[in-house]
């Protein structure tokens, strides 16, 4: 077992470690966390390419069949967007598996294995999923709700404080706009945060998706800074790779009258597709951190609230432990496995017929 599983395994993670840690292990697998995470982002770039495709051509077109057959490629592109979007769910799953498995047992991470175990419990994950979604659509909604609240707030403020001074409305309404900002993105992880840890639950502790969501609701307590962080380390760095990856594409249209100015006019569309495509690679290079980073805070949840790291060191030296008949544990094992011998029950106990030193003796009626 190498130092860098032992460390991932045995310590609390504050949201730098966390980070720090989803890098460290993002480079030492880096062409297999690629060929992981490629196929949901391919399926996403079909989607964004279809669509991009289907809404620059209907407002050039005059024909009404045209405009039919367009609408369905959009419609039909936003569905297989959120196709690919589901898909990392559920690949999600199966790379925390993999990692688990990684680190008891020191196993190698590979492509194969993640979606070997996808594949065991696909329905379920497909069908939690969308029960994911739907719960990020509510989340996305409430924390859209208390933006626009805090945003009213700001407009009746800066009203009333243009009437006193120009620059305590300027105050005010930059105040009001980062007060709102932060709100607004506090409540969706909050809420979104909830429902982190479906598919990790589902894959290394051998859940239903109902009880995999429950469970997913009981870990996730106190995960809200951790997940931001996470959110908007990937978030820049996703943005700093299309940057770089965007500067020949830009070269090579400025070099064919592309207008690159944020206020020119529309740019053909061969470079609107390059645009996405970059961005879809962008995001195909990005994509295993957060997958990395969810995966380590599953395990970090549970090194805290359930001392899993006591779990794994055990469980690396011993076998599983056999289930026991009427006998429930509070805890879920280290890694839901087929491994363990199946239990034989010991031979039922008989009942001495002497004493306790083992003299025999026949009782005598008392006279």
């Amino acid at each position: 077992m190498n130092s860098t599983s032992n460390e991932l395994a045995l310590a609390p993670l504050g949201a730098g470690d966390l980070i720090d840690r989803a890098v460290r292990l993002y480079r030492h697998h880096f062409l297999t966390l690629i060929r992981i995470a490629a196929p949901p982002v391919l399926v996403s770039a079909l989607g964004w390419t279809i669509t991009t495709i289907a809404v620059r051509a209907i407002g050039s077109t005059s024909s009404d069949l045209n405009v039919a057959l367009y609408v369905l490629l959009i419609i039909g592109g936003i569905g297989i967007i959120a196709c690919g979007f589901l898909f990392s769910l559920v690949v999600m799953g199966g790379a925390t598996r993999n990692l688990v498995s990684h680190l008891l047992w020191n196993e190698p991470v590979s492509a194969r294995t993640t979606y070997r175990a996808v594949k065991s419990r696909f329905w379920s994950l497909l069908g939690a999923s969308l029960l994911v979604a739907f719960w990020l659509a509510f989340a996305a909604m409430v924390a859209s709700m208390a933006y626009m609240f805090f945003t009213f707030v700001l407009f009746a403020a800066i009203g009333f404080s243009a009437m006193i001074s120009p620059w305590i409305s300027a105050i005010i309404g930059g105040i009001g706009v980062v007060a709102g900002i932060s709100a607004g993105l506090v409540l969706f992880f909050m809420l979104a945060g909830r429902m982190a840890y479906v598919p990790q639950a589902m894959l290394v502790e051998g859940k239903g998706v109902l009880a995999a969501i429950g469970r997913s609701f009981s870990l996730a307590s106190g995960n809200v800074r951790r997940l931001m962080a996470m959110a908007l380390f990937t978030f820049f760095a996703t943005y700093s790779a299309l940057m770089l990856l965007m500067i020949p594409l830009s070269w090579y249209g400025y070099l064919n009258g592309v207008d690159l100015s944020p206020f020119g006019s529309n740019s053909p569309t061969w470079y609107a597709i390059g645009y996405e495509v970059i961005l879809q690679c962008s995001q195909i290079m990005l994509a295993p951190i957060w997958m990395l980073g969810l995966s380590l805070l599953y395990v970090d949840e549970r090194v805290r609230h359930e001392g899993y790291d006591i779990e794994l060191m055990a469980a690396r030296q011993l076998p599983e432990m056999p289930t026991l008949p009427n006998v429930v544990s509070p805890f879920a094992p280290a890694l839901v496995t087929g491994r363990a011998p199946k239990f034989v029950p010991p031979p039922p106990m008989q009942m001495p017929t002497g004493t306790v030193l083992g003299l025999n003796y026949s009782a005598q009626p008392r006279q």
